[in-house]
């Protein structure tokens, strides 16, 4: 379903947030950032309380929509973030997710290669349009010059939580699943880049000017891992998603990736990389100068937790750092739910100069 057509060149050329991804080094530079939109606000708490179940919020497009937006009312970032989850891919693919209150999310395990024939690409469509219905009615109240970011969970980084049933701090059970079972493993991987292609263009058609791809565990893979499950998939996404939309930016976030970012946005074709906060900004330009690839990041959410002159002190290093160069402000990851909203209001005008 085409919508309100944020594809269209009039709405391109105010958004601000797109001009780095036609060459351009703004000054000060675009700003959003990762978990905008949740637990550190008082607003979302209201809602998340009205909604039932975390699942159900994500489902809910008029919650969700007001969710999406609280953000963009309160400090006027230059991009709004879809307010969904990663794991909204593997539940509309038919394996039973729930979140358990402080516990985070649950999946009945994939243990072996049997366990995928449960996943039904085929009913994955209706739960994509509840989501993309949200991205309709998210581009139908933003401000016109506020960019919309949709999303997904790159494939291995979803694929340890089907496999494990929830996240773990080393995906052991997943990196053992791809060496016992590198047959199955790479068909889970086709299932999720082939889901993954068709939900994102679901995002782009109802409204999304910018797409993040979020690869929360990639550096939890072995060296000779990495481009099997890591490059590779990306790159079909990416391939498949330029070819149906091509004016529509594309952000990788290989969290963990080291130095394996040098090569990540060269080989997956995508448009923007997202550092993470071990990742020396002054690297990534350098390493990838010339490139016409966008740097977004990686200020440490905990910096924006403690706040004070050692908050001023980053964030001054960070844009004198990427100076002249096509940059996007962000964290290094997610915003932390123990924020306080006044640091975030801070840290805007700061960047905002």
């Amino acid at each position: 379903m085409m919508s309100s057509s944020a594809q269209s060149p009039e709405a391109g050329t105010s958004r601000r947030f797109l001009r780095p991804f036609r060459g351009e080094a703004l000054s000060p530079p675009p700003i959003w950032l990762m978990r905008q939109a949740g637990r550190y606000l008082p607003e979302y708490q209201s809602v998340r309380k009205s909604a039932g179940s975390f699942l159900d919020l994500c489902y809910s497009p008029k919650l969700a929509a007001e969710v999406t937006l609280q953000p963009i009312r309160r400090y006027g970032f230059d991009a709004a973030i879809l307010f969904s989850d990663i794991l909204v891919v593997p539940d509309a693919l038919g394996q039973n997710l729930r979140f358990i209150e402080g516990e985070g999310p649950r999946l009945d395990p994939i243990g072996s290669a049997m366990g995928l024939n449960a996943l039904d690409p085929s009913r994955a469509k209706a739960k994509f349009s509840l989501v993309c219905e949200t991205v309709d009615r998210v581009r139908k109240d933003l401000p016109d010059e506020t960019a919309l970011i949709g999303f997904c969970g790159a494939p291995w980084t979803v694929a340890t939580y089907m496999i494990e049933g929830q996240g773990s701090k080393e995906q052991a059970g997943a990196r053992a699943f791809a060496y016992r079972d590198p047959e199955a493993m790479a068909r889970l991987m086709d299932i999720l880049v082939e889901a993954s292609i068709e939900y994102l263009d679901g995002q782009v058609s109802a409204g999304a000017d910018v797409l993040q791809i979020f690869d929360s565990w990639a550096g939890s893979l072995a060296d000779d891992q990495f481009d099997t499950l890591v490059v590779r998939p990306t790159r079909r996404i990416v391939a498949a998603l330029k070819a149906r939309h091509p004016s529509v930016p594309i952000i990788g976030f290989p969290r963990g990736a080291g130095p394996n970012i040098v090569h990540y946005p060269l080989e997956t074709g995508v448009d923007g990389l997202s550092c993470d906060t071990a990742i020396p900004l002054q690297f990534a330009r350098h390493a990838l100068s010339g490139e016409g690839i966008v740097i977004q990041g990686n200020l440490d959410p905990l910096l924006l937790v403690s706040g004070g002159e050692s908050l001023d002190r980053k964030v001054r290093a960070i844009i004198e750092t990427m100076d002249g160069a096509p940059f996007i402000f962000n964290l290094g990851h997610g915003i932390v739910p123990q924020t306080p909203p006044e640091n975030v209001e801070h840290l805007v005008a700061l960047v905002r100069g």
